[in-house]
């Protein structure tokens, strides 16, 4: 594994090697001269952007841990750079690395509007399949703010009033309140937004492009002022570095207006594990030990499992912890309430590209 040195405002310098490339280019930092190793060190290093030409949008997902049937994300890679991202290997299908090229080589689908209204307008499908934005890649991630694909797929789901929420952890959602908060009303739309910590410089650099905690809760507060129904997530969860934060961030999620919460541990799947145990290094060097214990008491002595049922919630006795803390402390904050049920009974195919609507 490469790192880059400081590479700054990104959630890793690292560059691991593809686990499906054969051949890999290491940078040898070592053997600069002081003063260019100097030069190199306020690395800042910009996001690429690439055109996505997708020719299909709707993924369907049989995952019995995943709550939601059907996806759609309009970007591959993610400028937030959360060290943890369990998302990250995906971007070695497309032969980059999962570690600075998820961050700053990112895929956008600008087509993606177009393709969204074809696909509702498929015989197959009925309306009555409820639709997740995100579930990969964050629909909100900074590129959003200029893109606007996510809001652009927001329009023609309103359209063809379809049934759907949003995931994410940046406050730029609350830009769309005014397509939202009528879909909401309708029972159209859920809101689902992730809370790591309350600490703002934990969250600076391990989440680095995300919003700070003060701008979610206040998103938070946003919704549900409008009437949008708001689940949080402690996500994740990070045995010994902020479960200690549970009660803490349930209590403030309330009071800025969430209606329910749920919760994921941390999992490292492949390069992950390379590139979050070298951000503890870095970051936390003291809870290094503890926290790599932490999770393996919670995997099976791995640092990750793929099994059903495992993989989002962890097993063991420090699991189970975690777990019961979540179910006293959401029910002592009245975060147990059950989220509205969706109405898909109004579904109507939007119009087509050609401007034409579906004959049968």
């Amino acid at each position: 594994m490469d790192v880059h040195p400081r590479t700054i405002g990104r959630g890793t310098g690292s560059t691991p090697i593809n686990r499906f490339e054969r051949l890999s280019v290491v940078d040898d930092w070592e053997h600069l001269e002081h003063d260019a190793d100097e030069a190199l060190s306020d690395r800042r290093v910009k996001t690429e952007v690439y055109i996505d030409a997708t020719k299909s949008l709707i993924v369907a997902n049989d995952s019995p841990d995943i709550p939601f049937g059907f996806s759609i994300n309009p970007y591959r890679g993610c400028e937030h750079g959360c060290a943890y991202c369990y998302a990250r290997p995906y971007h070695e299908y497309l032969g980059m690395n999962a570690g600075l090229d998820f961050e700053t080589k990112i895929l956008a689908k600008t087509n993606a509007a177009a393709i969204l209204r074809e696909e509702l307008n498929k015989p197959s499908w009925t309306g009555e399949q409820v639709l997740a934005i995100s579930g990969v890649t964050d629909c909100y991630q900074p590129l959003e703010r200029s893109l606007r694909i996510t809001r652009q797929l927001i329009e023609v789901l309103a359209e063809a009033q379809q049934a759907f929420g949003t995931i994410t952890k940046n406050a730029l959602m609350t830009r769309d309140i005014d397509l939202l908060a009528p879909l909401a009303a309708r029972n159209l739309y859920q809101a689902n937004i992730s809370i790591t910590t309350l600490d703002p410089d934990l969250a600076r650099e391990l989440e680095p492009r995300t919003s700070p905690p003060a701008k979610r809760f206040d998103a938070i507060r946003q919704f549900a002022n409008a009437g949008i129904p708001v689940r949080v997530m402690v996500a994740p969860i990070i045995p010994g570095l902020n479960d200690i934060e549970i009660p803490a961030i349930l209590q403030a999620a309330a009071e800025a207006g969430a209606r329910t919460a749920s919760y994921t541990l941390l999992r490292l799947p492949f390069a992950v594990k390379e590139i979050f145990l070298g951000w503890l290094a870095e970051h936390r060097p003291s809870a290094l030990s503890r926290v790599e214990g932490h999770i393996r008491a919670t995997r099976g002595g791995e640092l990750s499992s793929p099994k059903f049922g495992e993989r989002m919630h962890g097993t063991g006795e420090y699991a189970a912890q975690i777990k019961q803390t979540l179910a006293v402390f959401t029910k002592k904050y009245g975060l147990d309430r059950e989220m509205p049920n969706y109405d898909t009974s109004v579904f109507r195919p939007p119009l087509n590209a050609s401007g034409q609507g579906r004959l049968f």
